[in-house]
């Protein structure tokens, strides 16, 4: 081992590219920072290297300004003296969905491919926590490193470096092991990512900084290799660093000071690491400290922007990349790489940490909600595009026994488990162009004027279906051929509500609205479907054959698990409280009363009833604190820590109405929620409360790639009243027999209450704060979240393994949205263009079609995604393992392929796979390729 000090000076600047000054002021320091760079690289060779923060997305920011420095930029990323990737922003993991943090890998890498180098070191600087799947994904990037600010030993808050007696790791290098066993060197900031800045070139205030960052630095290094950062938030670059090593290496002989990279550093650290690291293992959320720092409260900051990203995200990765895969395979329409990247970027834009957790000023999170509505508007059109290619191919001639008057329609499945559920879609049954000098109300009345069939419900198979149909009269539309001009017209729509069947996952099946007349000429082929799953009710209790729920008065939930017997009671109370903390921290009030509705009577109604749909509504009145106290006000101003603050909630009041609705649908094992309030009070956290009655140590929530095991009592170090949590999809505690699983629609944070009685899950709906918090006082009173609010999340009962049972695929595609799209112009001929293949053949696609089945059954996999590689063409599907046992794979392509290949995050070509089938080892990220014929 080298005994000899190394002290490696990385420069760098940490660009949150927004907030607490909104993205264009940051904008201007960036091109300020950049120009003083190439400058300083073009005039000092001494001046060796520049970390670009891991996130590639800087380039694309000072190109947007300056494109004419590309050239000289792109000379320094090529010649090494800048570093490059691996990222395109530097994400929030716990807040951005599994496959939103491999795309950010992935067009990190796709923008550094041009340039032709990338760096491959694992940068999490300011990271609220690590994902736990980290490594794994990493390793399969060839990325064997990862370096990290939070998560394992406390760093304080502010950034303030403090002892503890208990380290999860006695070095600042470690061993990081995700739960699949995949490990890379972890290397934690000790000392936080600045340090190394402003290192003086004045000998005697060099001495006296390097004396205390040495000594520092040797406190935790396992090696010889001291790392110092040189640089920190938006800090300009220190153009004399190389005369300020000088003078360090003429104080400290024996100490070698070198202006160093990620790339020496690491290897030089590899050849002299010790053999005995400690080993950590998983997630990385700094459970080892006092709870305050950890900054989990991130996850309720702003909801709404939470619920933005989650329909965001959702709509990119389980509609539109699946749809577009499956138009592609079919030879319908080119995959459209360049405009779905374009939308990710768009959101992607809105994963960094201060961006996607709400913690910055009001400005950041209003242009936020732009790029959240361009990125979705995006991702709806090419869903939509997709869909109608594939409509517009499928060969109908097979339904021609409907007869001309048959509207036919298809539904699309794009997650990864076949599906029931109800769909309500508008129908043209009728329509009239514009004709020259347009007279839009004649052609109203002329296409309302023809009464309309009684219609009957048939699917593909002949199964007859039970349904609504609703005439919504006429309303104007247009089309916009790709040969002429836009084409205005009148139709006239009705509205079909029914509930589809065995819908096959990443496939479709087709529907057709046709006379009673019809379907009595054709009942001899027509099947009745199974109707022995319909909802009963009787007053407030609503069944079908899993579950049997009653709104009690007070607005909660029972809900008896007719599988398994188990009752559940007291479901969806709420619970308010005072939050005199920041968009950072939660912090009730001392001695503050927690107010619920458990004892609030509720005003109940039936919404809706049908054989295959019931909705009963709760509504509550409730009067809660206006907010907190003048001197609440007082302690910001003077910037008294949250920990101190002595403020209490006023005791006038206003009103918070809720509106609860609970839906229960045929053959479903869920009941769906959705609460809505207007929020007039400030200072205030809003949560939900599910008691189980299950007696349990740990609990599961839905992460990165992984079902994690979490302790319900957090380590012996915490002192935060509070142990609020990230998840993703879900949220469940079970032991063992029972269990029961609470599902959201970007609700991201939780908390397990310990009770006598049994745990009970609390899911946080709305959390109003009026200050950013941090190192300054900055108001941000848009993140009261004033103004109506509406949240969404389902209750899902289990028996046995969570996985195994359905539970968790439920939850999983619980907020996909169903696709429909309307055969043709009116489905009233049988004469429609057909799509060419590459062949120049016509393209004729069944009524129903699967492009890729596996064995989803009772399986411990979980679907994550379908695609085309940009690079190879081929189509991309990607598993992960929920348990820690071995799982079959047994996939069966719906589409004709030259080979089967396994493949990585990174989408590459890794080995050729023998069939379909697949042993997929525990807690594992499986990916595999489709050349495509």
């Amino acid at each position: 081992m080298t005994t000899k000090k190394t002290a490696h000076l990385i420069s760098h600047t940490h660009w949150d590219r927004e907030w607490y000054m909104p993205y264009e002021h940051h904008h201007v320091l960036l091109i300020e920072l950049m120009d003083k760079l190439l400058d300083t690289l073009d005039q000092d060779p001494e001046y060796r290297y520049f970390h670009l923060d891991g996130q590639t997305i800087i380039r694309e920011d000072y190109l947007q300004v300056r494109p004419e420095q590309q050239e000289r930029l792109d000379r320094y990323i090529r010649e090494g003296r800048i570093h490059f990737g691996p990222w395109y922003v530097l994400q929030d993991e716990f807040l951005t969905s599994s496959e939103a943090n491999l795309r950010n890998l992935l067009i990190g890498h796709r923008d550094a491919r041009p340039l032709g180098v990338v760096s491959k070191t694992g940068y999490f600087p300011d990271s609220f926590g690590n994902m736990g799947q980290a490594p794994q994904i990493l390793q399969q990037a060839d990325i064997h490193n990862a370096i990290f600010g939070r998560g394992v030993k406390p760093t304080g808050f502010n950034n303030a470096v403090v002892d503890a007696d208990s380290y999860e790791s006695p070095y600042s290098e470690m061993i990081w092991r995700s739960p699949d066993g995949s490990e890379v060197l972890g290397i934690l900031f000790a000392n936080w990512y600045c340090n190394g800045m402003e290192v003086p070139v004045d000998s005697e205030k060099a001495r006296v900084y390097w004396d205390k960052n040495l000594a520092d630095a040797e406190k935790f290094a396992s090696t010889p290799h001291l790392l110092f950062m040189n640089g920190c938030d938006h800090q300009p670059i220190q153009t004399d660093l190389p005369e300020a090593l000088r003078t360090a290496a003429a104080l400290y002989p024996d100490v070698e000071f070198i202006h160093s990279n990620f790339d020496d550093y690491i290897e030089a650290v590899t050849k002299d690491v010790p053999e005995h690291l400690a080993t950590i293992q998983g997630e990385l959320r700094s459970q080892h400290t006092d709870g305050w720092g950890t900054l989990v409260n991130t996850a309720s900051a702003r909801v709404y922007l939470k619920q933005l990203n989650q329909q965001g995200q959702t709509l990119l990765e389980k509609v539109a990349e699946p749809l577009a895969a499956m138009a592609h395979i079919a030879g319908v329409k080119d995959y459209p790489h360049h405009l779905l990247t374009h939308a990710w970027k768009m959101l992607m834009q809105n994963h960094p940490h201060d961006s996607i957790c709400g913690c910055s000023v009001d400005e950041v999170h209003r242009e936020m909600v732009t790029r959240f509505a361009k990125s979705r508007q995006l991702a709806e059109k090419l869903v939509s595009q997709s869909a109608q290619a594939i409509a517009e191919s499928i060969h109908v001639q097979p339904a021609e026994t409907w007869g001309e008057e048959a509207v036919l329609f298809t539904v699309f499945n794009t997650s990864g488990w076949n599906r029931n559920g109800i769909i309500e879609m508008d129908l043209i049954v009728d329509k009239a162009f514009f004709p020259e000098g347009p007279n839009p109300q004649a052609l109203a009345q002329k296409v309302e004027k023809d009464a309309l069939p009684a219609y009957q419900l048939i699917d593909s198979d002949g199964h007859v279906y039970s349904a609504e149909i609703k005439d919504l009269g006429a309303h104007f539309s247009y089309e916009l051929p790709k040969d002429r001009f836009r084409q205005p017209y009148m139709a006239r729509k009705v509205r079909v509500t029914f509930q589809a069947v065995d819908v096959p996952s990443l496939g479709y099946k087709t529907y057709a609205l046709i006379s009673v007349e019809k379907q009595a000429e054709i009942a001899e082929i027509a099947e009745m479907p199974d109707t022995s799953d319909v909802i009963e009710m009787q007053g407030m209790m609503m069944e079908n054959g899993q579950l049997r729920v009653t709104v009690e008065e007070n607005g909660t939930a029972t809900i008896e698990d007719k599988v398994s017997g188990a009752v559940y009671k007291g479901l969806n109370s709420y619970e308010n409280t005072g939050d005199i903390g920041n968009e950072y921290v939660y912090r009730q009030p001392e001695g503050e009363t927690t107010l619920t509705t458990e004892h609030l009577k509720a005003d109940l109604r039936i919404v809706e009833q049908s054989p295959y749909r019931v909705v009963m509504e709760s509504v509550l009145r409730w009067d809660i604190p206006a907010g907190a106290d003048e001197l609440f006000e007082l302690e910001k101003r003077q910037m008294v820590p949250f920990t101190e603050r002595k403020a209490q909630r006023v005791k006038n009041i206003v009103p918070l109405l809720i509106t609860t609705t609970y839906t229960l649908e045929a053959g479903s094992n869920m009941v769906k929620v959705k609460s809505d309030f207007n929020n007039q009070a400030k200072d205030h956290r809003l949560r939900a409360l599910f008691p189980s009655g299950l007696v349990t140590d740990d609990h599961y929530a839905d992460s990165i790639f992984e079902i994690a095991k979490r302790s319900n009592t957090p380590a012996k170090e915490w002192v935060n009243p509070s142990n609020a949590q990230h998840q993703q999809a879900f949220v469940h505690v079970t032991d063992g027999d029972h269990g029961l699983m609470i599902a959201n629609n970007g609700l991201n944070e939780y908390e397990i209450l310990q009770h006598e009685e049994g745990s009970t899950i609390a899911v946080t709906l709305l959390r109003a704060s009026s200050e950013l918090g941090d190192w300054g006082v900055f108001e941000t009173p848009e993140a009261q979240c004033l103004g109506p609010q509406s949240v969404e999340y389902a209750i899902i009962p289990f028996a046995g393994d969570a996985a195994q049972s359905g539970a968790c695929a439920s939850a999983y595609v619980y907020p996909i949205l169903w696709t429909t799209v309307q055969l043709g112009a009116l489905a009233r001929t049988f004469e429609r263009e057909s799509h060419a293949g590459a062949d120049g053949k016509k393209v004729e696609l069944p009524l129903s079609k699967q492009w890729l089945a596996w064995n989803a059954q009772g399986s411990s996999l979980a679907f994550s995604t379908l695609k085309i590689a940009e690079e190879t063409g081929d189509l991309i599907a990607r598993w992960y393992n929920l348990n820690s046992e071995p799982a079959e794979l047994n996939v069966q392509p719906g589409f004709e392929c030259a080979s089967v290949y396994e493949s990585d995050v990174l989408e590459r070509v890794k080995g050729t796979m023998q069939g379909q089938s697949q042993t997929v080892p525990g807690y594992k990220i499986v990916t595999q390729g489709y050349a495509l014929r």
